[in-house]
């Protein structure tokens, strides 16, 4: 499996570390809260094939600069964040595409800097505050497996783990998020690994629970590709649902057979959709 390429890029915002690869026309990736590294990323990777992927770390994630105000791990600041890196690649446009967190910087990106974004691509993600609108959503005290990712997501955070520990956590984490959770070794099969930025996911916790962008959706002017699986316990299929009924230029796919992982766990179906919606965009 090629590695990514590793560049460290200076801006006017601070100093960030990229992953790069693939061909053609550019992508930014990012999540808000993980730790990349150059063995890449399964989201990331869907998009190598017919486009170049800038995956970024984002302030206290990897070898990118620390924060010196509490607000520069916010999800606005991420988005100025990508934004600088854009202008310093010397980029006009770019598309982004976020999963989850990730997503939900997306739609700040497409509301604030629609004219940055040749197209916006945002996978099993919501609008507004997920963990307490819906008992469908894992993070919802009526959720039945409430306690349990609760209890991961905690664990997790203690930088003292053995990467043995670490990992089999993470795969307790992920196989929640599963529809078919026994084909886990299937879906996760590469020698990806990343981390948890615990700094940064710790701010992330109080800024979902402010977190609405609903009525600012109508702003997003780029072509937006919405996609979502009908089984997602972190983002419900109805935050899908909703994004699309308010961004005028969007498209929404819905992944029948998916959780919360639809481009692992319909690959092929991800993959031809998001080529049909790029080439026509």
């Amino acid at each position: 499996m090629c590695k990514w390429k590793t560049r460290l890029i200076s801006t006017t915002r601070g100093t960030f570390e990229v992953f790069i690869k693939g061909k053609g026309q550019p992508i930014c990736v990012t999540h808000h809260y993980s730790e990349f590294n150059d063995s890449g990323d399964y989201f990331a990777d869907s998009f190598t094939d017919h486009f170049q992927v800038y995956l970024v770390n984002l302030k206290e994630a990897g070898n990118t600069s620390k924060a010196n105000e509490p607000h520069e791990l916010s999800m606005f600041d991420a988005v100025y964040d990508l934004e600088a890196i854009r202008e310093e690649l010397g980029f006009s446009v770019w598309t982004y595409a976020g999963h989850s967190t990730g997503g939900m910087i997306g739609l700040l990106y497409g509301i604030h800097f629609s004219s940055s974004l040749s197209s916006l691509i945002i996978v099993a993600s919501a609008a507004r505050k997920y963990a307490n609108s819906s008992p469908a959503c894992i993070y919802h005290e009526e959720h039945p497996e409430f306690g349990f990712m609760q209890e991961l997501i905690e664990t997790l955070k203690n930088p003292d783990l053995s990467p043995v520990e670490r990992a089999s956590l993470s795969k307790e984490r992920t196989k929640l998020s599963l529809y078919k959770p026994e084909k886990y070794e299937e879906y996760f099969s590469l020698p990806i690994t990343k981390k948890m930025s615990a700094t940064r996911m710790n701010f992330f916790i109080r800024e979902e629970m402010i977190f609405d962008v609903t009525r600012q959706l109508q702003n997003i002017k780029t072509p937006t590709l919405i996609m979502g699986g009908v089984h997602d316990v972190q983002c419900p299929i109805s935050f899908s649902e909703e994004m699309n009924e308010e961004i005028s230029h969007s498209t929404f796919v819905r992944f029948n057979e998916s959780n919360h992982y639809p481009f692992l766990e319909e690959a092929h179906f991800f993959k031809e959709e998001f080529q049909k919606f790029m080439y026509k965009v």
